[in-house]
């Protein structure tokens, strides 16, 4: 079961975060972090994350909130940057992080909306230099 577990948590994970990020992720992995690296991908990914209940959409923007009202900036900014994948839009973003200001407060919540500004400018500025570079390799 362990195995299917984690066969089914790296799908969603790649689902989630893209190929190239968990490639990276994977190439990144030592002998220090690889039991951490598995039960994040068992357990977040393969238990978790793959369930039907809710949406991606939903699982999304639940964990972007979760994440601003606890102020982990870096995995913040990395599910933003998923939202791509999940479905969740801007849009689904601002509201999430009205509800982290009023019920997990204001400074998370100011926190969290300069990292999705700066994390949507710079998903802006790669897709415009990705375009650009298709359109000058057509």
């Amino acid at each position: 079961m362990s195995e299917n577990r984690y066969a089914q948590g790296m799908k969603t994970r790649r689902a989630t975060l893209g190929e190239r990020y968990v490639d990276g992720a994977e190439a990144r992995k030592s002998p220090f972090d690889e039991a951490f690296q598995r039960f994040i991908t068992e357990g977040a990914w393969g238990s978790v994350w793959s369930r039907d209940e809710i949406t991606p959409r939903e699982r999304s923007m639940v964990t972007i909130g979760l994440l601003a009202a606890m102020g982990h900036r870096d995995e913040l900014e990395l599910h933003l940057r998923a939202t791509r994948n999940t479905g969740a839009t801007m849009e689904d973003v601002k509201e999430v992080l009205l509800q982290v200001a009023v019920y997990a407060g204001a400074p998370p919540a100011n926190t969290a909306i300069k990292i999705a500004k700066a994390t949507y400018a710079a998903l802006e500025a790669e897709e415009a230099a990705a375009a650009k570079e298709k359109q000058g390799g057509a």
